[in-house]
């Protein structure tokens, strides 16, 4: 399967495909994986997340699939990609990762059925949905913040064509610790689903961005964890955390909390045991608690 890159070349952007463990540029110039400084492979207009699509995410949360999907949207400035570090502010405690498939949009798109939809895709590519949870409290419903912050939209290494959703293995990857391991057939509303729901009302174009969902065990990471996520025939997206230098401004809007609703979705909503936290209940076989049971 065709894989492209955007990476630095000479100091400017540039796309490549990938030759075994070569990128080579439309001039021909070469460089090793390894030594490529990469981009995010599109440049997209929007980027639009889906909420609960993997089977298992819904187990953990202790909840029931909408009738159909909901989404959010992260700035297009959250973009950043392979191998590059994704900032967690200073102030801030709750940075989870939650390990994705993207769709890149080829062709302008509106109003297409599922069975069209396949058309106006490109490729996909790998992604990390990142979730800043200590503005939940005030951004729950918009998820501006918690998902839009800089550099927590991590996608790449590649762009690759031609293939096939179905029945891909999709980890993520925690210092060398599997902590998400699914497949795609877990996923309630599949790709060509999700193109054709958002277009009908929002036109795409080429490059656009849709992230179709993460499975169960979405968990805080901390400075200095190298999370990587890797999907069967995609490649592996791996990017370090780092503390941001900048404190978050006190002297305007809602501060970072560190409340229960913010507590529960970043351990893996254990909604009816709020204030003890306890190993019970059905999302409970996705974590390990640290409260000791009397």
């Amino acid at each position: 399967m065709p894989e492209y890159r955007r990476i630095l070349l000479d100091g400017y952007p540039c796309h490549v495909e990938r030759i075994g463990d070569r990128l080579v540029a439309g001039d021909g110039r070469t460089v090793g994986i390894d030594d490529a400084v990469h981009l995010a492979p599109v440049t997209p207009t929007k980027i639009i997340c889906i909420h609960l699509n993997y089977r298992s995410r819904v187990e953990e949360f202790m909840t029931k699939l909408p009738a159909a999907p909901t989404y959010f949207h992260k700035p297009i400035t959250a973009l950043t990609g392979h191998q590059s570090d994704v900032i967690r502010p200073e102030g801030c405690q709750w940075l989870n990762y939650e390990g994705e498939i993207a769709i890149v949009i080829g062709k302008t798109c509106r109003n297409v059925s599922p069975a069209e939809a396949g058309d106006f895709i490109a490729g996909y590519s790998v992604a990390n949905d990142y979730g800043l949870h200590d503005f939940r409290d005030t951004d729950a419903g918009s998820m501006l913040r918690v998902k839009g912050s800089d550099t927590l939209c991590p996608v790449g290494p590649g762009l690759v064509t031609g293939w096939d959703f179905r029945g891909k293995r999709i980890q993520t990857i925690v210092n060398g610790k599997v902590r998400q391991d699914a497949t795609t057939d877990e996923m309630e509303w599949n790709m060509h689903y999700i193109v054709a729901d958002i277009a009908r009302t929002i036109t795409l174009v080429p490059g656009d961005i849709l992230l179709s969902g993460t499975p169960a065990n979405s968990r805080p990471v901390e400075p200095g964890d190298v999370v990587t996520v890797e999907v069967e025939g995609l490649g592996a997206l791996i990017n370090t955390i780092v503390a941001g230098p900048t404190p978050i401004r006190d002297d305007v809007g809602a501060q970072p909390s560190n409340s229960e609703e913010v507590q529960s979705t970043a351990k893996g909503g254990d909604w009816e045991f709020r204030g003890i936290r306890a190993p019970l209940g059905p999302g409970a076989q996705h974590y390990e608690s640290t409260v000791e049971e009397e």
